[in-house]
């Protein structure tokens, strides 16, 4: 059995899978000029990874390793179904906002990297937690660059006005080139603290 507080740690902190991996981006860049959209996603996402990983780890003893990536991404595509499923019945408009996006979870790097580093190696229970520890990770991300956009392109958190409507709003910030330099100053300052401290922890 692995060590579980690692695995969580890993997925939402040391190794996120966007700060760190690179992976799982497109998203990142394309829904979050509104919190809510980047936390339906994100809600989106852990649901899937985490029981595309549980599922694929109670497998992964029986799958032929020659079919192995076809039926991750099967089961992966069951899940999303599902997904869309509810969202076009229960959240029609949060559907509609979506878009494509939900659709497009089936090629999302993180589940496939997760299955393949992770779940294919693991137990159910493990592999459920790293699923939701990296999807976790994710939406975490998802947010704080939603955050910023939204309060200065709109003036509003969750579509609740926080700043006056008086405060000039930034165009620039609801439109996608804003997530990208938001995004890229994340990594840049995740990347440079993670050098720093394993610098600091080779000295000692």
């Amino acid at each position: 059995m692995a060590n579980r507080k690692k695995i969580i740690r890993d997925g939402i902190i040391d190794d996120n899978p966007i700060l760190f991996q690179i992976i799982g981006i497109c998203s990142a860049l394309a829904v979050t000029n509104l919190m809510m959209n980047s936390l339906i996603m994100g809600v989106s996402l852990i649901f899937v990874t985490a029981l595309s990983s549980f599922t694929i780890s109670i497998i992964r003893k029986y799958t032929p390793d020659h079919v192995r990536m076809m039926v991750q991404v099967l089961i992966i595509s069951v899940y999303v179904i599902f997904v869309d499923i509810f969202l076009k019945a229960y959240m029609q408009d949060m559907s509609k906002a979506l878009g494509p996006y939900v659709g497009l979870i089936i090629t999302n790097c993180i589940i496939m990297g997760r299955a393949e580093a992770f779940a294919v190696n693991n137990g159910p229970v493990d592999s459920f937690i790293d699923g939701a520890a990296a999807g976790i990770g994710y939406t975490l991300v998802l947010l704080v660059i939603a955050s910023i956009r939204e309060l200065m392109g709109f003036g509003t958190l969750f579509g609740i006005q926080v700043l006056p409507e008086t405060v000039t709003q930034w165009t620039l910030m609801i439109m996608p080139p804003s997530a990208f330099f938001i995004l890229g100053i994340f990594i840049w300052i995740a990347t440079n603290r993670k050098l720093t401290k394993e610098e600091g922890g080779s000295k000692k």
